[in-house]
């Protein structure tokens, strides 16, 4: 098995996801998807069950809906990785990340429980990761209408991630409580 995941060039993966790829710092993936658990738990450390139901502008996520999106794509590009490194040649679908977050009745869930979650996902993601070879890696097919790479998608979800860790920093946890 690989003992890092070579990061993609910018024409392996659409440009759609460039915004999210730009903000990744360079390095070892896997670690930045290790660093990204504790970043999340040491944020939401203070953070109390009705301040994690609060969005910061009207029409916006809360900080437990966000948390729970995290975990859904991280799932649903999980799978895909996975279905990508045994083979399958079939199209994978996207999703509707705003269905899924209304759905998700992340508000009337307690925050530990949904980061507990979050690390239990994490953790058996990590694994697969790490069982990945080179050529399972380099595998690709076509997820949402895009050709992507299994070591692109794992660099996507760290991407998405970090995005989604810098709006909770600088849009939810920037004010007081």
């Amino acid at each position: 098995m690989p003992t890092s995941i070579i990061r993609p060039a910018a024409d392996e993966f659409p440009e759609v996801y460039q915004p999210y790829m730009s903000l990744l710092p360079e390095g070892d993936v896997l670690y930045l998807l290790e660093k990204h658990s504790t970043d999340l738990r040491h944020m939401f450390s203070n953070i109390s069950d009705t301040r994690a139901e609060e969005s910061y502008a009207p029409g916006k996520w809360t900080m437990k809906e966000l948390l729970q999106h995290l975990i859904d794509a991280e799932r649903i590009f999980s799978y895909r990785a996975l279905c990508i490194a045994r083979g399958e040649r079939q199209e994978l679908p996207g999703f509707d990340e705003n269905m899924y977050a209304y759905n998700s009745l992340a508000n009337i869930r307690l925050l530990p429980n949904i980061l507990e979650e979050y690390e239990q996902v994490r953790r058996a993601n990590l694994l697969l990761f790490r069982s990945f070879t080179t050529e399972m890696l380099d595998q690709t097919g076509i997820c949402n209408g895009n050709r992507m790479s299994v070591r692109v998608i794992i660099h996507v979800l760290a991407a998405h991630e970090m995005h989604h860790i810098n709006i909770l920093q600088t849009r939810y946890l920037k004010r007081k409580d």
